[in-house]
């Protein structure tokens, strides 16, 4: 690289590299999110006014994101090309930086952007866990944990702005952290409720859908708790002997919001898939023959593929309906939700899981 030192000529390397690539990533994701977004909409247009209004919130946080990453390659790349001692002091005063981690843990405000995101993803899935658990002693300590990890970033920023580092480190140390251990707990927290209704139900279609949603909880958590893992492995490379590597913690804190979006959308909309897989049950049980109890299930005459009302028929001989529902939103409790499985389309609030007895009319 002519007219660049040994020394600038890796500090591009090391410093607008990971931002090139992180933004990239990200660039590239908010188009997968675009998709979701999408389909969101167009599936589930009978959800009740909170879930489309929070995928709306969602939707504009992470476009903000994205503007966010392109006016920083834009200034970094264009506006400033080859001056890497203008683009290393911008990263810490530049409003664009500031913003970041609250959004993503990076620099100010792309650090602030991030940490938002993050923890409004956060909030949904303590939500969901509420929904499954009913109990706020176990939603509230990971809650406050979540709530550490933001306040910790809001300091992280601030000690960036004062360029005091060794505070800058210690403080995306506590988020990055608290961020692991939050969605790490909260996992495994949501999968054990799951587990403990699966073996209170006598229905196998029911008992499939449960196992269905435990395996829905890992796929979901894992992406977003691997890429902080490693945001936090890099962040602390600042300290060792090859501070350089520190700089790597900028791509994984760029596309770790957009991580954290796709995980909740995918959550969203895997209700249809899972509609689908349990009408198909359904159906395969119903052509082998009558259900426990010599009570043939009643069929009912909407078309749809979806979900529907899934018949269960319990010890007592008794139908219940379970919605899958409560799973998704903080509409139900899990208890209510042994019962029965209802169209997961449609936002049930406030109504409690019914008995209904077959007649043998």
């Amino acid at each position: 690289m002519s007219g660049v030192s040994a020394e600038e000529a890796t500090l591009v390397k090391f410093f607008l590299g990971p931002w090139l690539i992180g933004s990239c990533l990200e660039l590239v994701l908010m188009g997968v999110l675009g998709c979701q977004f999408i389909n969101y909409y167009n599936w589930y247009p009978n959800d009740g006014r909170g879930l489309p209004i929070a995928v709306a919130i969602l939707c504009l946080l992470n476009v903000l994101k994205s503007a966010e990453c392109f006016a920083t390659l834009w200034i970094f790349l264009i506006n400033h090309f080859g001056d890497i001692q203008y683009d290393l002091q911008l990263s810490a005063t530049g409003w664009w930086d500031t913003a970041n981690p609250l959004m993503v843990p990076n620099f100010q405000l792309s650090l602030a952007h991030v940490a938002i995101l993050d923890f409004y993803v956060q909030c949904y899935f303590c939500t969901r866990l509420w929904a499954v658990s009913q109990r706020w002693w176990v939603v509230m300590p990971i809650f406050i944990l979540f709530v550490f990890a933001l306040v910790s970033m809001v300091l992280g920023t601030f000690y960036i702005a004062t360029l005091q580092e060794q505070q800058v480190t210690n403080w995306f140390a506590a988020h990055l952290g608290s961020v692991f251990a939050g969605d790490v707990i909260l996992s495994m927290t949501t999968a054990y409720f799951l587990m403990q209704t699966e073996k209170s139900v006598m229905s196998k279609q029911t008992a499939q859908l449960i196992r269905s949603l435990i395996r829905l909880t890992f796929q979901t958590a894992t992406p977003a708790a691997i890429v902080a893992m490693f945001n936090l492995i890099f962040s602390q490379m600042y300290r060792t002997n090859r501070p350089l590597l520190g700089y790597f913690e900028i791509a994984f804190n760029q596309v770790l919001p957009k991580v954290y979006a796709i995980s909740m959308m995918y959550t969203l909309n895997a209700r249809r898939a899972i509609s689908a897989r349990a009408s198909g049950s359904r159906n395969e049980s119903s052509s082998d023959g009558p259900s426990l109890g010599g009570r043939v299930p009643r069929r009912h005459p909407s078309g749809d593929v979806e979900l529907g009302r899934i018949e269960v028929a319990t010890q007592n001989e008794t139908t219940r309906h379970v919605d899958v529902t409560d799973m998704f939103a903080s509409t139900h409790s899990i208890e209510d939700s042994k019962g029965t499985f209802s169209n997961p389309d449609q936002e049930i609030y406030g109504a409690s899981a019914q008995k209904a007895g077959r007649g043998s009319s």
